[in-house]
């Protein structure tokens, strides 16, 4: 059964100026998240009000979304699930740990989405024919290193589609070794666009196919981030 839109929620959708159709299937997914948040940890955020300020970083992207969208290690949904509403884009959310992965689907089932839950890998689902170099846009709100993220969501652009990073501070260092792998990659940086202050949202394109040899097997993008190890892969 589908919830009610949470009131808090609500409020500070609408208080952000969100599209009132929009605040409201956006308000009905934040009790998805937080009931579920009870049994499977989603989230931090305790009540509606703190959710909503996730789901509005999320619709920072929004603008630079083409279908058909592919949000790597989506666990709560964020930022697939906001996006997919925002923009009627067809989604795929990818999430390997099981539990999540059981919520997504029933949150996308709620919400009467067009889209799709994988629960695999992203090393994994990137050497499927079915997701590999198929989506326009790719996104992943990660915490790993942005050399990481990159390796984890270029292999599955097409060629013209555009990885969407949301990073926190960003130093140039780090800046400079995403630039680096995107190109061992296929892509390119194309743009680094701040929200407020600190915050970023890094966008790579895709210029060439991606080489077999990404990404490469299960945690090594993680352990190695491409920045240190492209020169010996």
């Amino acid at each position: 059964m589908t919830p009610l839109p949470n009131p808090e929620a609500l409020a500070a959708l609408n208080a952000a100026c969100v599209p009132d159709e929009l605040a409201g299937r956006l308000a009905v997914y934040t009790p998805l998240v937080l009931d579920a948040n009870r049994r499977v940890n989603l989230t931090g955020a305790k009540d509606g009000t703190a959710f909503a300020a996730h789901i509005l970083d999320a619709l920072t992207l929004q603008d630079d979304v083409v279908g058909p969208l592919i949000d790597v290690g989506s666990g709560n949904g964020l930022p697939g699930i906001p996006l997919a509403l925002a923009t009627a884009a067809r989604v795929t959310l990818l999430e390997p740990i099981k539990k999540r992965a059981a919520f997504l689907r029933s949150a996308v089932d709620a919400l009467g989405l067009d889209g799709k839950v994988v629960a695999e890998r992203a090393e994994d689902a990137a050497r499927d024919p079915a997701y590999r170099e198929h989506f326009a846009t790719a996104t992943a709100r990660a915490v790993a290193s942005a050399p990481t993220v990159a390796e984890l969501t270029v292999p599955f652009l097409a060629l013209a589609g555009r990885a969407l990073l949301q990073r926190g501070g960003l130093e140039s260092t780090e800046r400079n070794a995403v630039a680096d792998a995107a190109l061992v990659l296929g892509a390119e940086l194309v743009e680094e666009r701040v929200i407020d202050g600190e915050r970023r949202i890094l966008i790579l394109e895709k210029r060439a196919s991606t080489s077999p040899r990404f990404p490469r097997r299960n945690g090594i993008p993680a352990k190695r981030p491409l920045c240190f190890s492209a020169r010996a892969v």
